[in-house]
């Protein structure tokens, strides 16, 4: 039998690949160890790699995309005349053997010019400028969140339990009594006397609870927190003021974005986390063309901050349908199938800001009562439990964002509200097709 030979066509012929590193960047043109050079991590070394490229005919980069290092060779190849994609780590795993740089950068070079790798999502530039500061502020939140938790731990250490009586110790009523106790002032009965009007607890029992054993060490440390926390919220204010710069900017360059107005949503609730300068609910319409995404039940102000953020005003034209969004997301499931027969249909892992936002989303459309997504979580978490209904409800507001934004159409639920007599009636037919289902099965059980 005479040996055949397989060729694989080539896409990019044209192409390189680069192994991203902390200290240096190991670029392949060709699959010859003499074509693969090493260049440093400096703006210079930069300059030079890119040079090289140019000099040796190079049309497209793929590269890996190594924790953050790779941002500053990405914009700076982006800027220039060579297309570049950035691919992720598990597309590019090497078969068993020894590893190096250089062989990597070979493997990462050979698989791109085969059109073997394809490109991460990656949004505009504005869009990361916005990025950087909206996930800049997640984090200031959570360092506040761990300050609280510290004082509320010293004050529990210092027989303080302002805990039990208010709900939140860095709201009106706790951030009064705090102050007064890094102050100086021991007295539960005078402590109780700042409570504000809307606690449910009364005077004589913040007072019970405000007994101090007076531990000086652990006084110092909360007052070392609620300094933390108060500095933390002046960087707060000051970042939202540069986010709502950002959106504004963007919006009055398009004066068919300007024009467009809503009315405020009352009904959406805003806590301490909540952007106290600006408004989302019109700025999000706006940015969006005129799609109101506060009309989907569950979402929140976060949830649409972190919705610009992450995915832009275009991003969305990137997944051509609603499966490839969710996909994406890592909302769907991961099937795979062997002989006609489903082995596993587990979602993948790996979770993402905008998964984490649609799941917290989904999570709070399970406590709401009578709306479309309601009813949806309710049958998911009967038969599967309330953590499958989560991810289940977040995939289904994954879809209808993507009919939304792609199709720039409005969100409307297929069902409506129901009086009493109405949902009766349907109960009732839902019950009648129970009983002619049975009936249907035991006229086939045989007699014995």
């Amino acid at each position: 039998m005479a040996k055949r030979n397989l060729k694989m066509d080539i896409i990019n012929p044209n192409a390189a690949g680069i192994d991203i590193g902390s200290r240096s960047h190991f670029v392949a043109i060709n699959q010859e160890h003499s074509d693969v050079k090493e260049f440093g991590v400096y703006a210079q070394d930069i300059k030079e790699l890119l040079k090289w490229l140019l000099e040796n005919d190079v049309k497209t980069v793929a590269m890996e995309s190594t924790g953050s290092y790779w941002q500053n060779l990405y914009t700076e190849l982006q800027n220039s005349s060579i297309e570049v994609i950035l691919t992720n780590g598990k597309f590019t795993k090497n078969i068993k053997g020894k590893k190096t740089d250089v062989l990597d950068c070979m493997w990462i070079q050979r698989l791109h010019t085969l059109g073997l790798l394809s490109g991460s999502f990656l949004p505009d530039l504005e869009t990361e400028h916005l990025r950087t500061l909206v996930r800049h502020r997640g984090n200031l939140i959570q360092t506040t969140s761990k300050a609280s938790k510290r004082m509320a731990q010293n004050m529990r250490l210092m027989n303080l339990r302002l805990d039990i009586v208010v709900k939140d110790i860095v709201g009106l009523t706790g951030l009064r009594i705090i102050n007064k106790i890094c102050n100086g002032e021991t007295s539960g009965k005078e402590l109780a006397k700042l409570r504000h009007g809307n606690c449910k607890k009364s005077e004589e029992e913040i007072a019970k609870a405000l007994q101090s054993n007076n531990r000086q060490d652990y006084l110092f440390v909360l007052k070392q927190e609620l300094q933390k926390y108060q500095d933390t919220q002046k960087l707060i204010i000051e970042c939202d003021i540069e986010i709502k710069n950002i959106l504004e900017q963007f919006v009055n360059q398009n004066e068919i974005k300007k024009s467009l107005y809503i009315d405020k949503k009352v009904h959406k609730r805003i806590n301490k986390n909540t952007p106290k300068n600006i408004d989302l609910n019109l700025i999000s319409y706006q940015y969006f063309d005129g799609v109101d995404l506060y009309a989907i039940e569950g979402f929140s102000h976060g949830t649409v901050l972190t919705l610009m953020s992450e995915l832009g005003e275009k991003g969305i034209l990137k997944f051509q349908n609603a499966q490839h969004f969710t996909s994406w997301l890592r909302l769907a499931p991961n099937n795979k199938i062997s002989g006609g027969r489903i082995l596993s249909s587990r979602t993948p892992k790996g979770s993402n800001r905008l998964k984490i936002a649609l799941r917290q989303a989904g999570n709070a459309i399970g406590n709401l009562k009578d709306t479309h997504l309601s009813n949806f979580f309710n049958r998911i978490a009967y038969r599967k439990g309330r953590v499958v209904a989560v991810s289940a409800t977040a995939r289904k507001i994954a879809t209808i964002l993507w009919n939304m934004l792609y199709k720039n159409i409005q969100y409307t639920p297929p069902t409506i509200y129901e009086y009493l007599d109405q949902k009766r009636k349907r109960k009732v037919l839902e019950l009648q097709k129970q009983i002619a289902n049975l009936d249907a099965r035991m006229s086939k059980i045989q007699p014995v």
